[in-house]
């Protein structure tokens, strides 16, 4: 999910009372600002921390496995190639540690190896033997090894020719002093030498090594990259693992909004239309003994019953409507969120544009949706106008909800936003939030389509 957002004090929705803090403005442009920036020392840093770790988990790894392969032939192989694997998992620990420090990069523990209960120990090593992500930990440490030793020396190699070039006059005083020569010597044989030691020899050399030093910084985060792609492809935990992670996460989702539906029903009808039928039997039960005695009263207490039934039949619809409207299954998404907008303070124009109706599911959401954020946009947003654009791209079904109100809005503070961008999430969904202060704000969902 992506937001954008300024932080104050803010209402229910989100939406803020004040304006944000401006953001920090830097000096310097990011050209002239990165070979300085922390982040570049930091990826540096990691880099020149590569190698030596590389090494150790190099000889771990290829010494244990060689030694488990070759022990195969008898039972000890087995044990030996298992621990191997733990040290490799174990190293992975570290190497994650060290991104998330030197590289800002969060990469999630991969799933723990899972024994029988009370296999004992040849549970645990059938366990570490059948594990993917064990064998991507051995796969990390055989490959990062190269890739260590070409980035230590290219980044040490560019990062120390430039800062030395760049700072080559602060320091040209002492090869005369101690070395017992003009500067640095760039030609030389048995007649003739040429040293860097004039004045504009000095400024081409400085020169030369700002340009290097200038351009190390971005050679560095693009070798960082591919530390990143190695660390979270082979350390973290595969596809289908956090998949499954997802998907029994979005189940809680779903069974924690499904039973808060149905509280909201129970609360609904208890305190609702069951408490106005019970009066109005209590009312329908005096005016009969009021009948022969008084038949004034009893029509007056009977009319007043008559009012009451409509009242609970009007609540019985709108919570009708709040489970499922029948337009929307008669008539689809167009009908259905047209009867929203009528409802709503503020002007709406509504554009449906889809080829077909989506399944079932998706069309139920997508008119909640719909319907929450233009209730936001009623009690919030303080808006003149509002406009709710459905389309179909590919295999998703896109909502749209803007309005020319005073922004500021954000998912975060317990507002409603988050819930619906929760159960958006449970079925695939995102929701994209774009609402500077002072508007206008632009609210996107996007569903599958599973027409």
């Amino acid at each position: 999910m992506a937001t954008e957002y300024a932080s104050r004090t803010r209402d229910q929705w989100g939406r803020e009372d004040r304006p944000g803090r401006p953001s920090r403005r830097h000096v310097l442009p990011p050209v002239l600002r990165a070979p300085i920036e922390a982040r570049t020392w930091r990826e540096f840093g990691y880099l020149m921390l590569s190698l030596p770790i590389s090494i150790l988990l190099f000889v771990f790894a290829v010494t244990m496995t060689s030694l488990g392969m070759g022990l195969l032939i008898t039972f000890l192989g087995v044990p030996v190639l298992a621990a191997g694997l733990a040290g490799c998992r174990g190293f992975g620990v570290v190497e994650r540690a060290r991104a998330r420090a030197l590289l800002g990069l969060d990469v999630a523990d991969p799933a723990p190896v899972r024994a029988k209960p009370g296999g004992g120990p040849m549970s645990w090593m059938g366990a570490m033997l059948k594990s993917g992500a064990s064998w991507r930990h051995l796969l990390y440490a055989v490959l990062h090894l190269p890739w260590a030793v070409f980035a230590f020396s290219v980044s040490l190699f560019f990062w120390s020719y430039g800062w030395a070039m760049l700072t080559y006059p602060l320091w040209q005083w002492v090869f005369p002093a101690y070395a017992g020569t003009d500067g640095i010597q760039l030609y030389g044989d048995s007649t003739h030498s040429v040293y860097l030691d004039e004045p504009y020899e000095l400024a081409l050399t400085s020169a030369l090594g700002l340009l290097i030093t200038l351009g190390t910084p971005w050679l560095i985060r693009g070798m960082t990259t591919v530390d990143r792609v190695m660390v979270a492809g082979l350390l973290g935990p595969s596809r289908l693992a956090t998949r499954v992670s997802e998907l029994e996460s979005d189940r809680g989702v779903v069974v924690d909004t499904a039973a808060a539906d149905l509280r909201r029903i129970e609360r609904d009808l208890h305190d609702g239309a069951q408490a106005r039928l019970v009066a109005l039997a209590m009312d329908l039960g005096l005016a009969k003994e009021k009948l022969t005695e008084d038949p004034e009263a009893a029509a007056r207490m009977v009319d007043e019953a008559h009012g009451e039934v409509k009242i609970a039949l009007q609540e019985l619809r709108d919570l009708a409507r709040g489970i499922h409207p029948a337009v929307l299954t008669d008539r689809g998404l167009d009908a259905a969120l047209s009867a929203v907008a009528s409802r709503c303070t503020v002007p709406v124009q509504v554009e449906v544009d889809l080829p077909a109706r989506p399944a079932p599911a998706i069309e139920g959401i997508a008119y909640f949706t719909v319907s929450e954020l233009l209730q936001n946009v009623s009690k919030h947003a303080r808006a003149s106008r509002a406009t709710v654009d459905v389309w179909q791209t590919e295999d998703r079904l896109m909502l749209q909800v803007g309005d020319d109100g005073q922004g500021g809005v954000d998912t975060t503070a317990g507002s409603g936003l988050a819930g619906l961008a929760e159960r958006l999430d449970a079925v695939d969904g995102i929701l994209v939030i774009t609402s500077p202060v002072g508007g206008p704000t632009t609210i996107t969902a996007e569903l599958p389509w599973r027409g």
